[in-house]
């Protein structure tokens, strides 16, 4: 496990808690100061590092935790819902519920040796659809949904008067993106929509507090993988065949290299069979195997 994350103030009210290095299941997340208490936007990986992420905020002493924005389903970003909720309200997309009750608790047998603690999962109270305004007193925050691009029920928290944004595993910096449960074409479109927001500062779901050049970043990365999908559809290779003779080049200094394999998968169904849904279900498991096979046979690295 690495060490605990730090809090920084990116505007007035609206903070980033950054956990380092980023990779598999280190994530952020992000609070914002309302008139009746916090918003917490994600709630972290492990009982430990929540229990950390809460002791710093009551050392901020801004009142209590009033509402828990999860900004998609992945374990990394709800497990620590328990911590805040009860009293808090949680809130997703309307497909999150459907996600986490599927997903369960099984990110932890991905990496058995984490110490995880004793997570209740605990499941959104308020959901929408496609917008949802929260008055926080002194500032409006917009969560849109942007999906499926990361997952099928991605979010991102919008503050327009500070020009923060809360992108959620829609953006990463320094570590690889990762669609195998969401879509490359709807990634695109959601950075896409995004960098009509016009943001000036981004809390990436992953990796350090950054600018707008991050959505430019990401999509470099996704339309080479489509470039390597597209050469690998048409010689008949397999996504693993595919990744093996793909030169990632400046890629490979992103952290969870091995990713292309499940994004990989992703881009193949998107290219071989189009008329099905943006976020089909595929098995991540077969994908999650075939990434320890690329790892020269070593269980990705996870400091949760």
């Amino acid at each position: 496990m690495t060490g605990p994350g730090t809090l920084t103030e990116l505007a007035d009210g609206a903070y980033a808690y950054i956990q380092s290095p980023g990779g598999w299941c280190v994530s952020n997340a992000g609070v914002l100061r309302g008139r009746d208490g916090l918003v917490v936007i994600d709630t972290v990986a492990t009982l430990g590092r929540a229990h950390a992420f809460r002791d710093t905020l009551e050392q901020l002493g801004q009142g209590p935790v009033r509402f828990v924005v999860n900004t998609h389903h992945h374990g990394d970003h709800i497990f620590g819902n328990c911590v805040f909720a009860p009293p808090a309200t949680v809130i997703a997309h309307d497909a999150a519920r459907a996600e986490i009750d599927k997903a369960g608790l099984g990110l932890q047998q991905l990496w058995p040796d984490v110490d995880w603690g004793e997570i209740s999962l605990v499941r959104p109270h308020l959901t929408f659809p496609d917008r949802l305004e929260l008055d926080l007193g002194p500032r409006i925050v917009e969560l849109l949904h942007v999906g499926p691009a990361h997952t099928t029920n991605d979010i991102v928290a919008w503050l327009p008067d500070s020009r923060v944004l809360y992108a959620g595993d829609v953006a990463m910096k320094g570590v690889t993106p990762f669609v195998l449960m969401g879509s490359v074409t709807g990634s695109l479109r959601a950075l896409t929509r995004l960098r009509q927001l016009g943001p000036s500062t981004i809390v990436c779901g992953h990796g350090q507090v950054c600018g707008p050049e991050v959505l430019d970043d990401n999509e470099e990365y996704l339309r080479w993988l489509l470039d390597v999908a597209r050469a690998g559809v048409a010689r008949g290779w397999t996504p693993l065949e595919a990744a093996r003779r793909a030169d990632l080049g400046a890629f490979a200094l992103l952290l969870d290299p091995e990713r292309i394999l499940g994004n990989l998968h992703r881009a193949y169904v998107e290219l071989v069979s189009p008329e099905l849904p943006l976020g089909t279900e595929l098995s991540v498991l077969d994908a999650f195997h075939e990434m320890i096979d690329f790892n020269g046979g070593r269980l990705p690295r996870c400091d949760a």
